[in-house]
């Protein structure tokens, strides 16, 4: 059992204290927001996520793991501290280190034993050193604060398992002590260790996401110029999958990528490329085809709906991805808004991300309990994100409560044969209707 600190609540503070606690270490997780620790106390979690609740309470039951507001107390008597706070986009693109430096300050300051600091939050190349400097400026001297970086590859949606049973377990330290306290700690675990210096395991977090984030963009390309020509992207998808080089994930057309985790990312590694007087072109492509999604998203709903200031549009999915409530550059959101700019009106609904939204849209749209309450009178629908329950409502119902059987289906996610059938005029991402047949 080993003694852990984890600085910060937020989607990847709260799951790693989690999990180290389930595999039972002493863990306790601190946060300078009250209310979030108040919430987390009462046994709600202050986001959405499957399977992470009830083996919270299972933890704070058993007294394996703790919150509290107080740096000093939660750092007390600890091996082991886990930075995991937020790392947001700054005004030229950067990562934004301003919550780094305030825990680092923190943990120099009130760490009372020999203590290795872990960056867990997502931080440019080089941050590693920062740290250590942090710590030699704020620190007394007496304590041994040794330094590792430890990057996280959680999926919103599937975090517990991603945590518990992770492809690789990524170690960057020039410390041999560090990275046997941090092989033990994750002895539980069944997965590669990979240890590297703190420079390659900075890179190898951001190099994850910004090959994800181009793989996104590139078939989102790919099905631009399927459309354009009239090839069916979902078969051009099956056909170049089946080379194991390319494969299938990551591979489904739609808005475009969003989240916490790849536009920041891409962004960020795109300037560490500049600051080191390196033109990042195909970071900048990746970025640019993104943003462009929602522009042609809009132009093909205003092309077959017409004015959409005389009509009325369903919107089906508010979150970035479905099983999770994170609006967080949502391409939902940033459809939501565009249409809005043309005179929409629109009805939303989503199972989780209703509150995170209304935040951002407030009430520019109107918020509806059910997907069919949206759906009923509406001239149009879109599904905007690829909930499970989305697939399987009962789509004659929602054909005949719409005044126009227009459907967009922005995530390829439906059954496009079935609602033709229905009656609905189906639009989806690059699948173009099946030519008739004549003898």
């Amino acid at each position: 059992m080993h003694t852990v600190a984890v600085c910060g609540t937020g989607y990847v503070g709260l799951v790693t204290a989690v999990c180290l606690a389930r595999f039972g270490n002493d863990v306790i997780a601190y946060d300078t927001d009250h209310t979030k620790i108040a919430m987390i106390n009462a046994g709600r979690l202050p986001f959405h996520e499957p399977a992470l609740a009830p083996m919270l309470h299972t933890c704070v039951s058993n007294g394996s793991l703790r919150f509290h507001t107080s740096a000093a107390h939660a750092l007390a008597g600890r091996e082991i501290v886990f930075i995991a706070v937020g790392t947001p986009v700054g005004p030229l693109g950067d990562a934004d280190l301003t919550y780094v430096r305030q825990a680092v300050k923190e943990i120099a300051t009130y760490a009372s034993s020999d203590l290795l600091v872990v960056n867990k939050s997502t931080v440019p190349v080089e941050t590693a050193d920062l740290v250590a400097r942090l710590l030699e400026r704020y620190g007394n001297g007496r304590r041994r604060l040794m330094v590792a970086s430890n990057p996280e590859f959680l999926r919103e949606g599937t975090a517990v398992e991603d945590f518990m049973h992770p492809e690789r377990i990524v170690i960057g330290t020039d410390d041999d002590a560090a990275a046997a306290l941090l092989k033990n700690l994750y002895a539980p675990i069944d997965a590669p260790v990979l240890v590297v210096e703190p420079h390659t395991a900075e890179m190898i977090k951001y190099a994850a996401n910004a090959f994800l984030a181009t793989k996104v963009s590139f078939v989102n390309e790919l099905s631009n110029i399927c459309d354009a020509v009239g090839a069916n992207v979902d078969d051009v998808l099956t056909g170049i999958a089946y080379d194991r080089r390319i494969g299938k994930h990551y591979m489904q057309p739609g808005l475009g990528f969003g989240g916490s985790c790849l536009p920041k990312d891409v962004s960020a590694l795109a300037h560490v490329a500049r600051a080191h007087a390196i033109e990042p072109a195909m970071l900048d492509a990746v970025l640019d085809v993104n943003r462009r999604q929602i522009a042609r998203a809009v132009s093909a709903i205003e092309a077959n709906v017409g004015d959409l200031d005389v009509s009325t549009g369903a919107l089906l999915g508010l979150s970035f991805k479905p099983d999770t409530d994170d609006v967080r550059e949502s391409p939902a959101i940033a459809l939501a808004r565009a249409l809005l700019t043309r005179g929409a009106t629109l009805r939303v609904h989503d199972p989780a991300a209703m509150t995170a939204a209304r935040a951002i849209l407030r009430d520019a749209v109107t918020y509806m309990k059910t997907p069919y309450e949206a759906a009923q009178g509406a001239h149009y629908l879109i599904v905007a994100t690829p909930w499970e329950n989305y697939r399987s409502l009962d789509w004659r119902r929602v054909y005949d409560s719409m005044q126009r059987g227009n459907l967009f289906d922005m995530r390829n996610a439906l059954d496009a044969i079935n609602l033709r059938q229905l009656g609905f005029t189906y639009y989806g991402v690059a699948r173009p209707a099946p030519a008739k047949i004549t003898a």
